[in-house]
């Protein structure tokens, strides 16, 4: 009973969240992510069509882990493989209370934009505003050890997979996108020229 109060202050928490606020994630239920990688790999598929049902500040939290979190706190390895172990990915979660920036080694979340984004992200393509929450995969190049753009999209094709095998795991829904106004996404987040746009992954059940 105690878990579901505090998870649900949380939720009432990231609805009102300001510009730079901070909430503070659940920790990610890894045993969630328990399907064998043989099934998983079998039923992962790209979906379009997603319900308006909400997704929980738990279930984002294990997602987001899966996607690039701290895997080894005493090394700061992350979920994802990394060229160089840039760890240069970034990664926005958007919906409909605005933008907020996920913090794998903390386990939060801070928020800095106020207004929706989905349908900027969604550009062309209607259906991705209709997902509840849109994950922005950016790299950020803000390391001296190289200026190779490649390794910035290399990294988030496996982010982009840990997020589609962990969706499936979860029983929920996902595709990986490219498409998106980059322009209006980097003015509204404050995003210097540097930052490259990779993909976005619009989730939902």
């Amino acid at each position: 009973m105690k878990k579901l109060i505090v998870l649900a202050l949380a939720l009432m928490t990231m609805g009102t969240m300001q510009a730079q606020d901070v909430v503070s994630l659940p920790q990610p239920e890894v045993n969630k992510l328990s399907m064998p990688l043989g099934d998983v790999l079998q039923k992962r598929r790209s979906e379009r069509k997603y319900s308006s049902q909400e997704i929980s500040l738990q279930t984002l939290s294990t997602i987001l882990w899966a996607a690039c979190g701290v895997s080894d706190p005493k090394t700061g390895k992350i979920t994802a493989p990394s060229a160089i172990n840039m760890q240069d990915i970034k990664i926005y979660v958007c919906s409909k209370d605005g933008a907020c920036l996920y913090n794998a080694k903390a386990n939060t979340l801070t928020k800095v934009y106020d207004k929706d984004l989905r349908e900027v992200l969604a550009g062309r393509q209607a259906f991705a505003k209709s997902a509840p929450i849109t994950l922005l995969l950016v790299s950020t190049k803000d390391t001296d050890r190289s200026p190779n753009e490649r390794y910035g999209a290399v990294d988030a094709g496996y982010v982009s997979q840990n997020i589609y095998l962990a969706c499936t795991a979860l029983g929920m829904k996902t595709v990986a996108r490219a498409q998106m106004d980059a322009d209006a996404l980097r003015q509204a987040l404050n995003l210097p020229a540097t930052t490259l746009l990779e993909l976005n992954h619009p989730i939902g059940y």
